[in-house]
């Protein structure tokens, strides 16, 4: 049986380039460019490209990009649509937890939960951050997004309820029961989710939301320096957004030395 994550992304590119959360790319972009001073010099890895939204974007501005996804459905949508821009992304089926590059990019990027936090285990999800690391050159950067620990505090009851998901959308994904483990930071939901071919799929989803202290520890333990943490809003990235537990995920930037 798959897991999870994989089964999601069967036959769900279409629906998912509809979803709410994945109508930010071009600001989400311009943040992306900030970060790099728009040195197009600089070679780029999007790990869990998805659909490849950002690499394309990314590409058709002008920069080198390295899109991976263990999702073969997802890069078919990509490729395709990388054709029809005209750009010309590398785009291949890779499983986050076995990258295999080593010193080969200037920035990795990793956003709206991309492969990181959506692992069975905290050691999985670590392995997705070893894996980025090894990536960069040294000076290299690192900007993902991932699950703030600090929401299910004040927003995600721990009782089986039917409610719509944080940012419900034109997707029409919705959580139908739903348990966050205080212990482990893990939220366990059952999702009803429509396909391409206007099917619904329940699927039971198991997701680690991280606190600010534990990213950081994680991220020195690899080496990295000038770690920052911050509010993530959609399609709007930005250093002055202090992050609060209002916000769903949060956005995390970090050099090689």
């Amino acid at each position: 049986m798959k897991p999870w994550y994989e089964e999601l992304f069967t036959n769900y590119a279409e629906t998912y380039d509809r979803e709410c959360f994945v109508q930010g790319t071009e600001g989400e972009c311009d943040f992306i460019e900030t970060e790099i001073g728009s040195d197009r010099r600089r070679r780029i890895l999007d790990i869990g490209c998805g659909a490849g939204r950002h690499a394309i974007e990314l590409s058709r501005r002008g920069y080198s990009v390295v899109g991976v996804d263990l999702s073969e459905t997802q890069l078919a949508k990509a490729r395709a649509k990388a054709t029809e821009a005209g750009t010309a992304v590398r785009f291949e089926r890779m499983d986050a937890r076995e990258l295999i590059f080593a010193a080969e990019f200037d920035l990795t990027i990793m956003l709206c939960e991309g492969a990181f936090p959506l692992m069975e285990s905290d050691e999985m999800n670590y392995s997705i951050l070893q894996g980025a690391a090894r990536a960069l050159k040294p000076k290299g950067k690192f900007i993902f997004t991932t699950l703030n620990g600090l929401y299910p505090l004040l927003h995600i009851e721990p009782q089986t309820q039917e409610s719509p998901s944080p940012g419900a959308s034109d997707g029409g994904s919705r959580i139908i029961r739903k348990s966050f483990d205080l212990m482990t930071f893990r939220d366990r939901n059952t999702y009803s989710i429509p396909d391409d071919a206007g099917n619904t799929r329940e699927l039971a989803c198991d997701e680690r939301y991280y606190v600010p202290s534990e990213i950081t520890w994680l991220l020195k333990s690899l080496g990295f320096i000038n770690i920052g943490i911050f509010g993530a809003k959609l399609g709007a990235l930005s250093r002055n957004d202090r992050l609060t537990p209002d916000d769903f995920e949060m956005l995390v930037i970090a050099e090689r030395p």
